[in-house]
């Protein structure tokens, strides 16, 4: 009897060896690209080979790549109808878009622009086109005020019409034009994240210009961090680290990011569609969003920057928003769900 228990053990032994020889070592990887969304882009991931890291990041490039053309305001791409095309015809005729980019304008104006109760609007184009001009001119300065109060005579976003059984885009007022640059750099980042999951991808962290998302964890079940940008200065860089679970977005919108001076006063990107000029309620927001948010911290940080704190903390509290606000004076205050 012993004998026959004693060779039992030793085939249960030998029948687990190849089960150790299989499980190969990970590695950290990264890749970065700089022609995304104008933006830098860092991956950085887990694989057991550089091979097989290769092939993962050249599909998430090759993912952010599709959004990025398709979500251009400024350029045609042979074979693509994408948003330079839909403002260019949207107001003459119904134009009739691929999946992928129906699916978003539906996300954007059904989900993303309630969340930010109305302050994320991507129906807003023609007066962050104003900003964007002033902001690009070789002298900048703040856009007249009369084509300000003109401009935002024509951003309803009911006007936007989606007609999901011919899958076209159509714009009620001729005058409207989309302007994405508020949510689609994160629908892009949670979609590519989606897709390189599903294919295998068990452990990374992409990094799309801020737009931060966690798949997996790392190796042994530890989580991703990520930074909160200081934005009052480099010492220190970061404010606080915040663990990234499966799922997870970090975004952060502030004024120190895109902006130009005109006589002493800084006009930030990021538009109060309130007033149609730069909003100047905090320095910076953060939102922590969860994997059942759908990506919609950058929705949420551009909005919450732009709306005041009293209805930030009302919709983070309604809706379990993760949010940190931090303010000109150096000082923070942050939703009921904020890490601490």
């Amino acid at each position: 009897m012993k004998r026959r228990l004693t060779a039992l053990l030793l085939v249960l032994a030998l029948l687990c060896l190849p089960l150790t020889a299989c499980q190969k070592q990970q590695n950290l990887y990264s890749a970065t690209w700089f022609d995304l969304f104008d933006t830098v882009a860092i991956v950085q991931g887990y694989a057991d080979s550089q091979d097989s890291w290769n092939a993962q990041a050249q599909t998430v490039y090759s993912d952010l790549q599709r959004y990025n053309e398709l979500f251009d305001i400024y350029h045609h791409y042979d074979g693509v109808t994408n948003l330079y095309d839909v403002n260019a015809q949207a107001a003459a005729a119904p134009v009739q878009v691929s999946d992928e980019l129906y699916a978003f304008l539906r996300w954007c104006k059904d989900t993303a622009y309630p969340a930010a109760n109305g302050a994320t609007n991507i129906a807003a184009g023609a007066v962050l086109r104003l900003w964007h001009d002033a902001r690009e001119s070789d002298s900048p300065a703040p856009p007249d005020v009369d084509a300000i109060t003109a401009a935002l005579a024509h951003i309803d976003i009911e006007n936007l019409v989606l007609d999901d059984a011919a899958q076209t885009v159509y714009f009620a007022d001729p005058e409207m034009t989309l302007d994405v640059g508020a949510v689609g750099k994160g629908y892009a980042v949670e979609q590519t994240a989606r897709a390189a999951q599903a294919r295998g991808l068990a452990s990374a962290l992409l990094n799309i210009g801020g737009n931060v998302r966690a798949i997996g964890t790392k190796p042994g079940g530890q989580p991703w961090t990520a930074g909160v940008e200081n934005p009052w200065g480099d010492d220190p860089a970061y404010i606080q680290a915040v663990e990234l679970a499966d799922g997870d977005s970090l975004v952060i919108s502030g004024d120190y990011q895109r902006y130009f001076e005109y006589d002493g006063v800084r006009y930030a990107h990021l538009i109060d569609l309130t007033t149609g000029c730069p909003a100047r309620y905090v320095s910076s927001v953060a939102v922590l969003s969860h994997a059942d948010t759908g990506g919609l911290a950058d929705a949420l940080s551009t909005g919450l920057f732009c709306l005041p704190e009293e209805t930030g903390q009302t919709l983070a509290a309604q809706n379990h928003y993760a949010v940190l606000w931090m303010h000109p004076d150096g000082t923070t205050s942050r939703s009921a769900d904020w890490p601490q």
